[in-house]
Formats: C-alpha cells, structure tokens, sequence
C-alpha cells in the first residue's frame, strides 16, 4: 500500500487579514487579558483593572469598526474565506458594540444595593463586622471577561460566511452566557434555574444547528455560505435533505431570536438573570442573532426563498401573536418586556421576509433602535427597589409617576417606544419593517403586525397607567441613581428620541449598509 507523506512545507500557510478582523480581535484579546487580569491581580485591584481593560477593549474595537466602514474597501472576505466583511456585517457589528458599552455600564455599577454582582459577606474574609464592611466594595469581577467573550462571539455571529465558523460563534456567544444568567446575587436559586434551563434549551439548539449544516454539507459538499447558494441554484427539483437542513439550520437561529415556538426560555431566563446581563441579551444577542438570520437566508439560501418564506410567515405570525397575546398576562415586569422582546422578534422576521433590499435595510435600522431602547428600559428596573432588592412585581410600580416622576416618565417614553408611538423609534422601525413587507408581497403579514402592535400597546398603556394613575404604596420603591445607570438611561432616551424624530441619518446608513452586501 502506497502511503502519501505530506511535508510541512506543503501545507500552505493561513492567509489571516488581522485589520478585517481587529474589531473582534481586540475584543477576545481584551476577554484573555481579563483572565489574566483575574488570576494575577490582587483582589482589592481586580475590579478598576477589569473595567478599564473592558471599556478600552469595547472602544477601541468600536472605533476600528468606524475605520472599516469609511476604508475604501469595505467588501472583503477574510480568514480563508471564513469571515465576511461587508456593510451589514460592519453595521451590525458597530450597533453590538455600542450597545455592549451601554450594557457595560449597568454591569460596572458597584454600589452594594443596586450592583447584583456584589460579592457575598460569607465569601469575604475576616470577622463578621469585617465582612459586612468590606464587602460593599467587592464585586464579582468575573463578569467582565465573560462579557467580553460573549461580545467577542456575537461580533462573529453574522459575519461568518460558513456554518462551521458560525457554529463556533454561537458557542462562544452563549457558553459564557449560561453562566453570567446563574450569578444574580439576591435571587440566587431563580437566577440559577434560569441558567440552567438556558444551557439545556440552548445545547439542544446547538445540536439542530450542527445537525443542519451537516446535511447541508452532504447536499452541497461544502458549508460555506456561497457554495450551499450555488448548489441551489444548480438543482432541478426539490432536494429532501436540502429542505431538512434548512428546517434543522433554521431551528438553531430562530431559538437564538427568541421566535415562535421557539421561545419558552426568553421569560425564564430574562426574569432570573441579573438586570444588567438581562440587558445585554435582550439587546446584543439579539442584534447578532437577527443578523446571523440575515447571513444565511440573504446569501446563502437566497435562490430557495420561495420555499423558506412560507415557513418564515408561519413563524413570523405565531411570534408576533404569542409576544403580544401572552405579555397581557404578566406581572413580573422583566417577564412582560420577555414576551415583548418575543413580539419585536416577529416584527424583525417581516423585514428578513421581504428579501429585498428594503427588508434588509429597514431590519438593520429596527435592529439598532430597539437595541437602545432595550438597554434604556432595562437600566431604569435597575434603579426601582425596594426591600428585597429590584421591584419586580407591576404591583410595586403603582404611583412611581408621583414620587419618581422623571424615572416613570422616562420608562413611560421607552414603553411608547416599545409600542410604536410616533415620534420614537420604535414608530420609524416598524412603519419601515412594514413597508419593506408590503414591497415584498407580504401585505397579509403586515396586516397581522398591526393587529399585534395594538394588543401589545394594551399592556405597555396599562403599566402606564399603574405608573401615574394610581396611589403610591406607604413602603413603595425607592429609585438609586448612580452615574453609569443614569448614562445608559440618558443614551438610550437620547437615541430613541433622535432616531424618532430625525431618522433620515440612521435610514441612509442602514441603506448604504444593505447596499454593500455581497455574495463570495
């Protein structure tokens, strides 16, 4: 038997373009020194270093992704064609790194009452006494580098233009994830089960993720996006294990959105996970989730469109049904913002149904202005307290309006937004979302997120009126306001009154953005 001996010198090297991929470099490079920084420091040091190396990193990373978008080659594939950098893939990748920055900001806060990371007095050393004065200062500085390999996933998410490098991505995105939902401080057996129910749900989508590309790979015989399109586009007749790919792939993303019926982690795991983490997986995850969505079907299974949309607009529709219908019944608020996340997540679907350049513009812009708004109103459930620490129950919230009036007028602006009221964001995305549908022949889905929006405008009214029509209980909350708490609260205001107001900026970015997407 003949053996082939290959040399060394054979094997060429990897071509790697490290200033296409700076922007996530920086951030798993900033994530590693973390780790560093954790096992090295001294503790009393860790947590100012952990925040510098985080702020640093996220900016940084930020502004090399600005530098990318005015470069005059902003088409590339990079990595050995494993990564591909274009105007959606920049555009997302700058919106999760902004929003990871206003996320950033809940999870530095130190103060002992308002940060769920603060540390245990059982864990602090010393005298009793000692502990209980100690321990206001210490927090769980482990959070930040589990942060940042999350971002670091996210940021190669939608860009990957192969299925391997995707599946790579999603587990670097959600490992670290599990565990930041498990270390809520006061709720500790909730936030728990949280993460748990998180990491079963989640390694089960995973493997419907692997176990499509791997029928994938034996339709098309490779798993890079372009190849799969140019193996559709060559097939005459429908290809079973094509269309079983496409079910199982698409399994896989949709969980990550959150959609229909797909969706009964979302209230469980944003209920018990710490606020801050809450805030950045209902923001970034989603962002890179969507945009992952946007990665396949728009390049890769374009040509096969007329045989995933019927799927999509039986997804799109139960989505928006179950978000809007069941968030009436809520009473936690962080559950009720779930349901309302499931809903946006419908509404994001219409915009990726369009397959046109419209949907993918309009689906970038709603991307970034709920992100903001979504960081925004989760910041300002973290100044609500009471006793037990976060007021979550809608009860607690009854005349916040009277005691707290620029607090609940504030979380009044972001719920308006939520439901799409002119003059917000959240009224410029839908209307563009739903007039990309319309162009795209999809008038009977636009018609059913109408009605969607309006039974969920019942209950985002309703908090409204608890808030300001209502009488203050004798031991109502009390709101802690601290810098970074009140910065996040203060951008994502700003910005979902901005893009309500003059969207025409953030419109023509987003357009120019869909404009550069290519297909290698």
């Amino acid at each position: 038997m003949n053996t082939a001996v290959i040399a060394a010198g054979d094997i060429p090297a990897p071509h790697l373009e490290y200033g296409r991929l700076a922007p996530i470099l920086i951030v798993l490079g900033a994530a590693a020194v973390g780790v560093l920084v954790e096992a090295l420091a001294p503790r009393a040091q860790r947590y100012g270093l952990q925040v510098l190396v985080s702020a640093v990193g996220l900016v940084a990373a930020f502004a090399w992704t600005i530098a990318l978008g005015l470069g005059d080659q902003p088409h590339h594939v990079a990595a050995m064609g494993a990564i591909g950098v274009d105007g959606p893939t920049l555009f997302i990748q700058g919106t999760i790194l902004v929003l990871a920055i206003m996320s950033m900001l809940l999870i530095a806060e130190r103060t002992h009452e308002a940060s769920p990371f603060t540390a245990q007095a059982s864990t602090v050393p010393g005298s009793p006494e000692e502990r209980e004065s100690l321990v206001a200062g210490l927090v769980q500085t482990e959070v930040f580098p589990l942060v940042l390999f999350a971002v670091g996933g996210m940021l190669i998410f939608p860009a990957s233009n192969d299925l391997l490098t995707m599946f790579v991505a999603l587990e670097v995105m959600s490992l670290p994830l599990y565990l930041l939902c498990g270390l809520a401080r006061r709720r500790r057996l909730l936030s728990q089960e949280a993460a748990v129910k998180y990491f079963l749900l989640g390694a089960f989508s995973s493997a419907f993720f692997l176990y499509g590309t791997a029928l994938l790979y034996g339709f098309a015989g490779s798993v890079r996006l372009s190849d799969i399109s140019a193996a559709i586009s060559k097939q005459s007749g429908t290809e079973p294990l094509l269309l079983a790919g496409v079910a199982l792939l698409s399994v896989g993303l949709l969980f990550k959105v959150g959609a229909a019926p797909f969706q009964a982690w979302k209230p469980d795991v944003y209920q018990g996970a710490p606020t801050a983490i809450t805030a950045l997986m209902a923001s970034c995850t989603v962002v890179a989730a969507v945009g992952a969505v946007l990665r396949v079907f728009y390049v890769g299974l374009e040509t096969l469109r007329w045989d995933w949309r019927p799927m999509m607009w039986a997804v799109a529709i139960l989505t928006m049904l179950v978000g809007a219908v069941v968030a009436i019944t809520q009473t936690d608020v962080k559950r009720m913002l779930a349901y309302s996340s499931i809903a946006h997540g419908g509404f994001l679907l219409t915009g990726v149904i369009a397959t046109n350049k419209a949907g993918l513009s309009s689906t970038l812009f709603y991307l970034a202005a709920y992100g903001f708004t979504t960081v925004g109103a989760f910041a300002v459930i973290t100044m609500v307290r009471d006793a037990g620490g976060e007021a979550g129950h809608l009860s607690r919230w009854a005349g916040l309006g009277k005691t707290q009036p620029l607090v609940a007028g504030t979380f009044a602006f972001f719920l308006l937004a939520f439901a799409g009221i002119p003059l917000t964001s959240g009224f410029t995305g839908k209307f563009a979302v739903f007039q990309a549908a319309v162009a795209g022949g999809a008038l009977p889905l636009v018609i059913v997120g109408v009605v969607s929006s309006s039974i969920a405008a019942f209950f985002y009214v309703r908090v409204i009126v608890l808030m300001f029509f209502s009488d203050p209980a004798p031991d109502g909350p009390t709101v802690a306001f601290s810098p970074t708490t009140a910065a996040a609260v203060g951008v994502g205001a700003f910005v979902t009154l901005v893009l309500g107001v003059i969207p025409a900026p953030a419109l023509h970015l987003a357009q120019s953005a869909a404009n550069q997407l290519f297909v290698r």
